[in-house]
């Protein structure tokens, strides 16, 4: 009795023994050496003898669906992997072959996961959902967190032929009197025909349902022309529902895409990038085999004009075009010379406005001038008199010149007779400087523009200062700007109050007015006066 259970016991070991030499066999049989990004989250591997591997194509109407075609697949392993700081612990898993649950809400087997090296920065960890035959079969997987259970990452793995999309019916919508109504062919063939009348303005196209609807993409050739005149990804429900009771998937097309009569290639086949594949041997005939193509001959009802009164009517209206755009040219060039005139005429005013100004501003000068040679007379200076005559001479000769535009280096001569004349009634100090980047000689400004600021520098802030009195003059270049600057250190004034003298108003209606005449170039004056001093700030917008 004890030698027939051992007997037993022998032969159950040596049972078990064989069954797991088999399993490891059958695993030792399946190669994984090819691997292959399968959307999302997940990694395939698959037989490493097997050709015609599609992989993770992703849809524009599905933009969380991958979708894997592999039909030359026997097994495959599916691997999903994260980034090492993603809390793993709050997704889950569900698998399904053929539509059946084979795992649902699974964790992640945190036991099983290991680091993957990619080749950059990133650390990832994967894990192995199982490895699964797939010839013949779909298998789906659904990714997703706990905490957003809703946006779920979706891979489908196809191991069947992919069948070719049937149409099942075309209709035609047209107006009524209570709405739309349609017309339908229930029994469409390789080659149909289709009248549109002017009541028609939408051809539908409904297709056999399939559980891999998203997978098709619909076009519609010209084949006059052989140019695509219609493309779409997205197949819509509810519209038509067929024998079964179930809602087939449908497109709509307006009828305005067919511009003329003629024969119109319906095509709908895969969104899959057939050259775009490992180890392919895709005939183009055997794309073909997945690929429906119907025929529609179109014919447009109200496509009754001859072609000697589509040539008169398109000369009809090509003259009407062009005797329109005449018109409008002629008005457009009357308003612009219109326009031109009375800019001109404006200018010429502000120019008789401002030498206007000029002419107060130069006696204001001269009387000044001739005041400081009374005083230095007066004061028996005659020495002093003398000299200040001699740069008067030049300087009268300078100012009485009735240039528009003078050099920024004639400027600078006439500023220094000013100032060096000045300088002899009150013997103060002053100084011109300049950027060096600035070409004196080739800048021109208006004439005597700095010069009313410099003489109220002179007689309104250090004439009673003496020998302590100082006036400093600069020319800077700032970008394309150019900024002219006059400084002294006398009392200041207040820039708030209205004063007698004839100078700073005189000179802001004359910036009121170079702005009227140089639009394309402001000039902008800033007074600073405390009472350590004054500064005059004149700027010129993209004078250089």
């Amino acid at each position: 009795m004890k030698v027939k259970l051992n007997m037993k016991k022998i032969i159950f070991i040596f049972l078990n023994f064989i069954i797991a030499l088999s399993t490891v066999n059958a695993q030792k049989g399946i190669n994984f050496s090819r691997a292959y990004a399968a959307g999302g989250k997940l990694l395939m591997c698959v037989d490493s003898s097997a050709k015609n591997v599609f992989y993770a194509k992703m849809f524009p109407n599905q933009p969380r669906t991958s979708f894997s075609y592999l039909p030359e697949v026997n097994n495959v392993s599916i691997q999903i992997y994260f980034r090492k700081n993603i809390s793993i612990q709050h997704y889950r898993y569900t698998i399904l072959i053929d539509n059946k649950p084979i795992a649902v809400n699974q964790p992640i087997n945190k036991a099983q996961l290991k680091d993957v090296d990619r080749g950059d920065e990133e650390v990832f960890r994967s894990a192995t959902l199982g490895i699964f035959p797939i010839k013949g079969k779909t298998i789906t997987t659904l990714i997703y967190s706990i905490e957003k259970p809703l946006d779920i990452d979706k891979a489908v793995f196809y191991g069947k032929p992919i069948p070719r999309a049937t149409i099942k019916t075309f209709s035609k919508r047209f107006a009524t009197d209570k709405g739309v109504d349609y017309s339908y062919i229930t029994d469409p063939k390789e080659r149909t025909n289709l009248t549109f009348t002017e009541k028609d303005d939408e051809l539908t196209i409904v297709k056999d349902r399939s559980d891999i609807d998203y997978l098709y993409y619909t076009s519609i050739k010209d084949k006059q022309t052989n140019k695509i005149i219609f493309e779409s990804t997205a197949w819509q429900y509810g519209g038509y529902v067929d024998e079964a009771h179930e809602f087939s998937p449908y497109i709509k097309i307006d009828r305005t895409v067919f511009k003329k009569s003629g024969d119109y290639e319906i095509i709908i086949q895969p969104l899959i990038k057939w050259t775009n594949c490992l180890d392919c041997d895709i005939s183009s005939k055997e794309i073909e085999k997945y690929t429906a193509g119907y025929t529609l001959s179109i014919a447009l009802d109200e496509e009754n004009y001859t072609k000697k009164e589509l040539l008169i009517y398109t000369l009809i209206v090509a003259f009407s075009i062009g005797l329109a755009f005449l018109v409008i040219l002629y008005f457009i060039k009357k308003r612009n010379k219109k326009k031109l005139a009375e800019n001109e005429q404006q200018k010429n005013i502000a120019k008789l406005q401002l030498n206007s100004i000029r002419s107060q501003l130069n006696p204001h000068f001269l009387f000044n001038a001739l005041s400081g040679i009374q005083n230095l007379m007066n004061k028996n200076e005659i020495d002093n008199a003398n000299k200040y005559l001699s740069k008067f001479a030049r300087l009268t000769r300078n100012v009485l010149d009735d240039k528009e535009l003078i050099s920024l280096a004639q400027e600078k001569t006439l500023l220094n007779d000013y100032l060096q004349m000045e300088q002899l009634r009150f013997g103060f100090k002053y100084e011109i400087n300049r950027s060096e980047n600035l070409d004196l000689a080739n800048i021109e400004i208006p004439s005597m523009l700095l010069q009313p600021f410099v003489e109220n520098a002179v007689k309104h802030g250090i004439s009673q200062k003496a020998s302590d009195g100082k006036v400093t003059i600069t020319f800077i270049k700032e970008a394309n700007d150019l900024v002219l600057t006059v400084t002294d250190n006398g009392n200041g004034f207040d820039t708030e109050k209205k004063y007698k003298g004839l100078g700073l108003p005189l000179s802001d209606s004359r910036i009121a007015l170079l702005n009227s005449i140089y639009k394309e170039n402001r000039f902008t004056l800033a007074i600073q006066s405390t009472t350590n001093g004054t500064k005059i700030s004149l700027a010129l917008t993209d004078w250089l």
